[in-house]
């Protein structure tokens, strides 16, 4: 049973990490698909990435006052 739980959290997790990025993405300018994204440029998916992790960090930044 467990396992069934874990397996949901994680299908959760990716979910909500979806949508971030998805969110993310869009409010960039970048042109995120679902599925495959492999013509995005280095600096599209960088932005996209670098953005998430700037966003995260402030978050927990706040939590931790």
């Amino acid at each position: 049973m467990a396992s069934s739980n874990n397996s949901t959290s994680k299908k959760e997790a990716k979910s909500a990490m979806d949508r971030f990025k998805t969110e993310v993405a869009s409010e960039l300018g970048v042109n995120l698909k679902e599925g495959y994204n492999g013509d995005l440029t280095s600096r599209e998916a960088g932005s996209v990435g670098g953005e998430m992790v700037k966003r995260m960090i402030k978050k927990q930044e706040e939590q931790m006052k």
